[in-house]
């Protein structure tokens, strides 16, 4: 079993229910969903002029090598709703591979570690709450170092737990 961290977020419609259902269909048919971090609130990144997204990192245990867990992620946005008509533009769930293991992936469709995650404030912040001492295999800093250097400056809030 691999063990791969994504992030998983939006911010159309009833935004926990969309992460819910997300996070049920990748436990269902991209591996075993074995954490994940509190929500999280965050200004949108990229296009700002949008409603605030709903945010939070999932580890998960799975089979599929990273090309398959991608294909696996992309349908089940698909399945969700998501339609790409805008970059960064407003969406219902976006699935994000943030690492695999500690593995290097550079293809046209797919790089991992995910190459603007020690740019995004939400991201890490996520990530940390699972993950604070996992390095970084290229930058090789702690997911907590990569926080305190964030210079991102967008609002991330912790939500309460419902």
């Amino acid at each position: 079993m691999n063990k791969v961290y994504l992030l998983i977020g939006g911010n159309m419609g009833d935004r926990r229910e969309n992460l819910r259902r997300a996070t049920e269909a990748i436990h269902r048919q991209c591996g075993r969903v074995t954490a994940a971090s509190p929500l999280y609130e965050t200004e949108a990144w990229g296009l700002e002029d949008q409603p605030p997204f709903l945010n939070q990192a999932l580890e998960i245990a799975t089979d599929l090598s990273p090309v398959a867990l991608l294909q696996c992620t992309l349908q089940i946005e698909k399945t969700l709703g998501r339609q790409r008509l805008e970059k960064y533009g407003p969406r219902p769930i976006d699935i994000d591979m943030l690492l695999y293991e500690n593995k290097v992936v550079d293809l046209p469709e797919l790089q991992v570690p995910h190459p603007q995650m020690p740019n995004r404030r939400f991201v890490l912040q996520c990530l940390a709450d699972l993950a604070p001492d996992y390095r970084h295999p290229v930058l090789e800093k702690t997911i907590l170092q990569l926080l305190e250097a964030c210079t991102d400056p967008l609002k991330v809030n912790r939500l309460e737990e419902r």
